[in-house]
């Protein structure tokens, strides 16, 4: 995670520019940022948005490593994604990569021109991957509160951050970045581990949201899972 320049050729790097810029583009056009201007009394969210970027921030930026760009932390995307959706996590998750990219600039560690493939591999990636499995449960499970804290929270932030890893992986073996052998010994079987603490961090942080602040979590509906229960 967090590639620092020079890890990947000017190809790679820049190659990332376009595509990340193009959806960055859409999620800032389709935002639904009505709902973050409204009254806080009414479910405005741009308090809680912008407290989640700090408290992801931080997350992010506390984080474990042997070599450049195999490096680990938390993610904390399936749980932003389910309160603001794709366009909005998008978005906010950027702004989380732009600070703990500079704050590695100022102890030396140069990831700007890497900034776009790290912003596919670490934002874009993993908010779609929420999304996708948002959706699968909405359609293919039944609509009960306990699935969509332990299937679409729990086992989807697990899901989401070993997808997030085989990523990388991909992308440091294809760029020849580090071996093969390297990688499926020493960087790959973490996120398997990770997946345990992400899970709880991401399905206790909406457990919390949905029982005291369900109005924060924008993708629980209270009539879909709640109301209609008898």
């Amino acid at each position: 995670m967090n590639f620092p320049d020079g890890l990947f050729s000017d190809a790679w790097a820049f190659g990332a520019i376009l595509p990340y810029v193009l959806l960055l583009l859409w999620a800032v056009r389709t935002a639904p940022w009505r709902r973050l201007a409204e009254n806080p009394h009414d479910g405005g969210q741009m308090s809680v948005w912008m407290g989640t970027i700090v408290v992801l921030t931080l997350v992010w930026s506390m984080k474990a490593g042997v070599r450049p760009g195999l490096n680990l932390h938390m993610l904390g995307v399936t749980a932003f994604t389910l309160m603001f959706g794709r366009q909005l996590a998008l978005i906010g998750l950027s702004v989380v990569l732009a600070a703990v990219t500079f704050n590695a600039s100022l102890k030396g560690v140069d990831a700007w021109q890497a900034f776009a493939l790290n912003a596919l591999a670490l934002v874009v990636f993993p908010v779609f991957v929420a999304h996708v499995i948002l959706r699968c449960v909405e359609r293919c499970l039944p609509a009960h509160i306990f699935v969509y804290i332990f299937v679409a929270s729990f086992f989807g932030a697990a899901v989401n951050v070993f997808a997030t890893g085989a990523l990388t992986t991909l992308l440091l073996w294809l760029s020849n970045a580090y071996t093969a052998e390297l990688l499926l010994a020493e960087y790959l079987p973490f996120y398997v581990l990770m997946g345990f603490s992400e899970a709880w961090l991401n399905g206790a942080a909406i457990t919390l949201m949905v029982v005291y602040c369900p109005h924060w979590v924008g993708s629980f509906d209270d009539r879909r899972y709640l109301w209609q229960k008898k």
